[in-house]
């Protein structure tokens, strides 16, 4: 019943967000196919599908062999939002990196074309009719960068672009008591935001404590850190690993398909970003039909304490892939 709902929900989504807003049609499965090679005249069947694992909950796996180097599929953020240290530096909504700038455009809200200004309809239209200044205060001083994520989901649900419980279907993070507290204020800001802004409240009736909660408990533990890369993608799809620039956290994003995708240590699946948000997943390695499709979630060249604390902490459980079994 769940692959079910998760099978029509990702179908759904795809169907109607590419209708009416083209970059939200959340995933793309690409074929393997050589770049100069004529195209079949059928596309090639999906590499992968999502299922369930014995002791990891969703996962990806291959339904047919995929190749070392090989683009396994691309996906587009369900939203995204430039972190506030480069939020007059890239496109406020593919987080593309933009030429210096001039003085009077350096502290403003900046898109990269016309076609992200008019994409960015789904969120910037209700998100400037409010002032935002004490919640960017807040999540500014107190070094958040969720919040920010929720605020735009917010303004998407209030355009009609999404609907409210579009992240149910993630898997969210365990909320200790103290920690609901602690997110009361960016709550209490955000809706204040809204309400001075004079919104009717059926538009907001949805945000409450509880859905604003279930929203983070989704974003901690989905949320990609964007870090674009350096070097033309030719290489970057050729080489083990991409390069990222000094300084490329550009801001954070959120995806359906990509967040099924279980960690390892030592993984046989890279995700990487090249110009914007819009995510690439390549193999690693050779990959057999029927195997896992893994990512990893932090710095695999961290020590086995290191792993095994941040992933405790920042993702609530303890890895055993092979590498952290035998002890490296």
């Amino acid at each position: 019943m769940a692959l079910n709902r998760c099978g029509s929900l990702l179908s759904r989504l795809r169907n109607q967000h590419s209708q009416k807003h083209p970059l939200l049609a959340f995933y793309t499965i690409s074929s393997t196919t050589p770049p100069d090679t004529e195209a079949p005249s059928r596309p090639a069947p999906p590499p992968i599908h999502v299922a369930f694992t014995e002791s990891a909950g969703r996962g990806v796996f291959a339904t047919r062999r995929i190749s070392a180097g090989d683009l396994i599929h691309t996906a587009k953020p369900i939203m995204a939002h430039p972190s506030l240290s480069t939020i007059n530096n890239v496109c406020y909504f593919c987080l593309r990196k933009l030429p210096s700038l001039k003085d009077s455009e350096a502290q403003s809200i900046v898109f990269c074309s016309e076609e992200c200004k008019e994409k960015s309809k789904v969120f910037y239209d209700v998100e400037t009719q409010a002032d935002w200044l004490a919640f960017d205060d807040y999540c500014r001083t107190q070094g958040l960068k969720y919040p920010l994520l929720v605020k735009r989901l917010a303004c998407m649900v209030m355009s009609g672009a999404v609907s409210a419980d579009i992240l149910d279907i993630l898997q969210p993070t365990s909320l200790t008591p103290e920690m609901i507290i602690e997110m009361e204020e960016g709550f209490n800001l955000l809706k204040k935001a809204f309400t001075k802004a004079n919104f009717m409240d059926e538009n907001v009736e949805f945000l409450t404590k509880q859905w604003y909660t279930a929203v983070l408990a989704r974003i901690r533990i989905n949320a990609f850190r964007i870090e674009l890369a350096g070097g033309l993608y030719e290489d970057l799809l050729s080489s083990a690993a991409a390069s990222v620039e000094a300084e490329a956290a550009v801001g954070n994003a959120v995806y359906v398909l990509p967040s099924f995708y279980n960690h390892d240590c030592d993984p046989n699946t890279h995700i990487m970003w090249i110009e914007n948000a819009d995510a690439r997943l390549k193999a690693l390695r050779d990959i057999e039909e029927g195997e896992e499709l893994r990512i990893c979630y932090i710095d695999t060249s961290m020590s086995y304490d290191a792993r095994q604390r941040i992933l405790s902490q920042g993702f609530g459980f303890q890895c055993n892939c092979f590498r952290c079994l035998s002890g490296d």
